[in-house]
């Protein structure tokens, strides 16, 4: 029977390291997870190890060195919910319609859980550096500051891309396109652009 998914802290950081060094294509040992996280006993790598066999992380070859192979992958990805506008507020469901590799991408003070991609639509962020397509990261939180770009959800459940802005006693969204007028409807933020993605043909 498979345990409780939920991994300890120190149980994270083993399997960061481990993702790490497979994404460097040399899986590490178990004497190298020991040095990485100090433990004076190679007997204590491997109760994590199969801590986290137990719980579907991880796999492993029996006598055989470099044998771990990851098997949560999706933990490594983030997903794109929905799709965004960037011009006139428009719907936004949640459906996931793929990932994003987060290797190298986040700070690692970030919880996947709360980390999730859109796909933005529209051109009223191009002074901003954000074009039609790009895959916006955003980082799942209440409130910003003024200046910040957010996700945010207006009160008929239309979602947009803009930039927070607090002046004269007002609280509204701003494009960063000049053809573009601001939003002065009631709206809560959905989060915080951390990162944009593209891809070049």
């Amino acid at each position: 029977m498979r345990q409780n998914s939920e991994l300890t802290h120190k149980q994270k950081k083993v399997l960061e390291f481990i993702r790490q060094r497979i994404h460097d294509h040399i899986p590490p040992t178990i004497r190298e997870i020991a040095r990485h996280m100090g433990f004076s006993s190679t007997g204590t790598v491997r109760d994590y190890l199969k801590a986290l066999e137990n719980k579907g992380f991880l796999k492993r070859a029996n006598n055989l060195s470099r044998s771990i192979e990851l098997l949560k992958e999706k933990l490594n990805r983030i997903p794109i919910i929905a799709s965004i506008t960037a011009g006139g507020p428009n719907l936004a469901y949640e459906d996931i319609q793929g990932y994003v590799d987060t290797y190298d991408l986040l700070p690692k003070r970030l919880a996947h859980e709360n980390v999730f991609a859109l796909r933005v639509k529209g051109e009223s962020m191009i002074e901003a550096g954000i074009m039609d397509g790009d895959i916006a990261i955003v980082h799942r939180q209440p409130v910003a500051g003024n200046g910040e770009i957010i996700a945010a959800l207006l009160d008929n459940n239309e979602a947009t891309l803009k930039r927070l802005r607090h002046r004269n006693n007002k609280t509204f969204l701003e494009a960063a396109n000049k053809d573009y007028p601001p939003i002065y409807k009631d709206f809560t933020i959905i989060g915080k652009i951390i990162a944009v993605l593209r891809k070049y043909p």
